[in-house]
C-alpha cells in the first residue's frame, strides 16, 4: 500500500540481523529515558514531547558511533541531503503504540527515517483532509522513508495492540528515527 501515499518509500532487509543484534545491544548498553508510556532515548538533541519542540539551545552531544555510522550511511544514500543529527530510539513492547502525528514541522527537516529493529508492527497512515488511510507493514531490519506528502501531510501511528492483522504477535520493537534540525533552531 506504500504506493497511495506520495513520498513515502519502504526499503525492506536494510541492515543484516548480524547489523540488527548489534544496534540492539549498543541501544540497550545505554541509558533509557522513563517518562513516557513507552522507554526512550535522544540522541544529538532532545525532543520535548509537551512542548513539541527541539531543545536546539542544549544539544546533548554528537550521536553515538552506531547511530552517527547510520546517519553517514543515510546521507551517502541521498535519503538526507547532510548527515541527521538527531536520533529517537522508541521501545515499544507488545501493545504499546504512539498516537498518529506529523513530526514537528518547524522542528525537523523535510526527510524522516525510522529503522525497525526486533519486531515488525504496521504503521496506520491517515490523510486528515481526504480521509485517505493506508497501512505498512513495518518489518524487522526495514528502513521507512516519509518525504514530501507523506511527511508533511499524512499522519502516522502504530496502533497499540498485541497482535497485527495477518502478521501475529508483536514482539518487543525499537524504532529509531532519524531527522534533521532545522538550522534556524540550532542559533
Amino acid at each position: 500500500m506504500a504506493a497511495t501515499v506520495p513520498g513515502l518509500r519502504l526499503k525492506p532487509a536494510w541492515i543484516s540481523a548480524e547489523r540488527e543484534r548489534d544496534l540492539l545491544a549498543a541501544i540497550d548498553a545505554l541509558p533509557w529515558d522513563d517518562g513516557l508510556r513507552r522507554r526512550v532515548q535522544h540522541h544529538g538533541y532532545r525532543y520535548a514531547y509537551r512542548g513539541r519542540k527541539v531543545e536546539a539551545a542544549e544539544p546533548l552531544g554528537p550521536l553515538p558511533a552506531w547511530a552517527a555510522e547510520l546517519a553517514a550511511r543515510l546521507h551517502a544514500e541521498a535519503v538526507f541531503t547532510c548527515p541527521p543529527d538527531q536520533v529517537i530510539v522508541n521501545e515499544y513492547l507488545p501493545g504499546q503504540g504512539i498516537s498518529a502525528h506529523i513530526d514537528c514541522v518547524p522542528c525537523f527537516g523535510p526527510v524522516v527515517a525510522s529503522l525497525s529493529l526486533g519486531s515488525g508492527a504496521t504503521m496506520a497512515l491517515s490523510h486528515p483532509d481526504t480521509g485517505s488511510r493506508a497501512d505498512v507493514w513495518l518489518a524487522p531490519r526495514s528502513l521507512l522513508i516519509l518525504a514530501d506528502d507523506a511527511r508533511y501531510r499524512w499522519r502516522h501511528a502504530i496502533p497499540a495492540r498485541r497482535s497485527d492483522p495477518d502478521r501475529g504477535p508483536r514482539g518487543r520493537r525499537l524504532s529509531l528515527t532519524f531527522r534533521t534540525v532545522l538550522r534556524d533552531l540550532r542559533r
